[in-house]
């Protein structure tokens, strides 16, 4: 019907049937139909050729009823010119045929009835209505390489709206972690030397669109990421800290986490940098100023005054990187250099090189620069752990599995029975330890065959703990530091290079790393381990571990955060 064809029953059709009026009629509706749906002409061969033994032989509409014939005279009078032939055979585009199916297919889906859902707590529908079926290729989703410490890598297939927090909550449960809310994914650029860590809002596939091709994601803990919100009082030195209206008012400490966060203050950071020029290998030592319109420096001293103020960098299209080969890629004057990067795909020479002096330094500008860009957005990221939201693609255990089957269980009866007070469990553990210990030293003394020799059991149980690491060098175990975020606290264990039976173990205080030699020493024909000459022993390192999270002893501080590097 659509073609301007009416279908007539055979019992009615006419005694003379003019075919060749039929077929120009199916013509023109053919030429009408698709005009409005393509206005470009291409060259291609014609669809329907209006040659009168072509229509009589391929373009037969029905079977002619048997009592009809066509005269001569009616043959010649329907025929048309050469003009009107040309126009006819116009090119039937091909794209206006499968929008044809398209609308055609819709049509027909439509018109099918609704379907009831049989898992309907997936989709959030009871009724699956042909609108709602999912199409044959899924089209939301990307894939994803994250690499880890050891240089292996994993492929993850993500949606578009997945946040680098939800994925690092699924590279915690396939790797099957405890979830301590310290993971973290690094964008991390080798040729460039330059890392940062997502923030936890980020969507994934959006970074990795602006990243070039030799830019990938790494996995990693971070415990420094939100050491503001942690101590914001003393986070700051009190000098870099300011308001950018007047000259030398200073921000009182107690008012300084509102100030940042609210988006009509104006405090600012201010400070002495060494600024890389562009395009050039030297540095200058500059003042500058980081608010939130921007990066500035002063071309007179230390003048606040507009007339002297110049952009070096915007925040609102930028991130800040560390850079991990300053000195070597730069020629930066210390160690303590980073940079502020475009968000777009950039060269080398598009970077902003920026340096300070020491470690605390840096760490508080680039604080700052992330605190002025996200403001308010950063805080909501610290607090979704603690409010423990449910995460919008899927949730995990707080612990490992093996830690939520363990309960505490009572055989000193005939039956045994679950210990349900916390600190009857903790006096029997102690008793269980005290009692593995005194049959290990009587073993040892009877020298007893066991494949599980106590001396030899003491030397290796270490080697399946997180904070161990081997044989690294002391070069890598403060690269390991660095990049988990220089807390008080941070700490790892590894083999002694100068004492082959010695241990060291590393810990990081007030962003300075520190070594401390861990000696055996044998009294009783026994091998114990200390790291204050003798004066407090322990039969393993699992045991001096324990001992310094719980007392500060000989250090500097507790032990609280162990360097962890994860397989994928």
């Amino acid at each position: 019907d659509s073609l301007g064809v009416t279908s007539v029953p055979l019992n009615q059709w006419p005694d003379d049937v003019d075919l060749e009026a039929l077929v120009n009629d199916m013509n023109s509706s053919f030429e009408s139909l698709y005009s409005t749906c393509s206005s470009v002409q291409s060259e291609s061969v014609p669809l329907l050729q209006h040659n009168g033994q072509v229509h009589r032989d391929h373009h037969r509409i029905a079977p002619m009823p048997p009592h009809t014939h066509t005269s001569n005279s009616e043959l010649q009078h329907s025929t048309t010119s050469p003009k009107q032939r040309r126009r006819r055979s116009q090119p039937m585009h091909i794209l206006a045929v499968r929008r044809l199916q398209e609308e055609e297919q819709q049509l027909r889906t439509s018109s099918l009835p609704a379907i009831p859902n049989p898992f309907p707590e997936l989709s959030g529908s009871p009724v699956l209505s042909p609108g709602s079926l999912p199409p044959c290729q899924p089209s939301g989703t990307y894939i994803i390489n994250i690499f880890s410490e050891d240089g292996m890598g994993k492929v993850v297939e993500i949606p578009a709206d997945m946040t680098a927090r939800d994925l690092c909550q699924l590279l915690v449960y396939k790797s099957h972690c405890v979830d301590d809310n310290s993971w973290a994914l690094v964008e991390h650029h080798p040729l460039l030397g330059l890392e940062r860590c997502l923030e936890d809002h980020e969507l994934v596939v959006q970074v990795q669109a602006s990243m070039t091709s030799e830019g990938r994601f790494l996995f990693r803990k971070n415990y420094a990421k939100y050491e503001f919100f942690r101590n914001p009082l003393n986070f700051f030195p009190e000098h870099m800290v300011a308001w950018c209206q007047e000259t030398n008012g200073a921000i009182p400490p107690s008012q300084l986490l509102q100030n940042f966060l609210n988006s009509s203050s104006c405090p600012e950071i201010q400070g002495f940098l060494y600024v890389k020029e562009m395009g050039r290998k030297s540095w200058k030592k500059l003042y500058v100023f980081l608010r939130r319109s921007g990066l500035y420096f002063s071309t007179k001293g230390t003048s606040k005054e507009p007339r002297h103020l110049q952009l070096l960098a915007d925040l609102e299209d930028s991130n800040v990187f560390t850079v991990t080969t300053g000195k070597k890629l730069h020629s930066a004057p210390t160690d303590y250099e980073f940079c502020i990067k475009p968000n777009k795909r950039t060269e080398l020479k598009e970077l902003r090189m920026l340096c300070t002096e020491d470690e605390q330094s840096r760490t508080s500008w680039m604080t700052a620069f992330r605190l002025f860009k996200y403001g308010i957005v950063l805080y909501q990221n610290y607090k979704i752990p603690q409010q423990r939201k449910t995460l919008s693609h899927f949730s995990t255990p707080v612990r490992s599995v093996s830690e939520n089957s363990l309960v505490a269980m009572d055989f000193s009866g005939r039956i045994g029975r679950v210990i349900d007070n916390p600190l009857e469990a903790q006096s029997a553990a102690m008793e269980e330890g005290n009692a593995w210990r005194k049959r290990s030293q009587r073993m040892n003394i009877l020298g007893s065959p066991s494949p599980l020799h106590p001396c030899l059991l003491n030397s290796v149980i270490h080697r399946t703990q997180l904070w161990f690491h081997g044989r690294i060098t002391r070069e890598e175990s403060h690269r390991m530091i660095h990049q988990q975020g220089q807390v008080d606290g941070l700490f790892l264990l590894r083999d002694s290079q100068s004492n082959p039976k010695a241990f060291v173990l590393t810990l990081c205080h007030h962003q300075k790393i520190k070594h401390f030699q861990i000696l055996p020493c044998e009294e009783d024909g026994q091998i114990f381990f200390s790291l204050d000459d003798g004066s407090t022993k322990f039969t393993d390192l699992i045991q001096l571990v324990e001992f310094y999270q719980l007392n500060r002893g000989v250090l500097p501080c507790k032990l609280k955060h162990p360097c962890t590097l994860v397989a994928l």
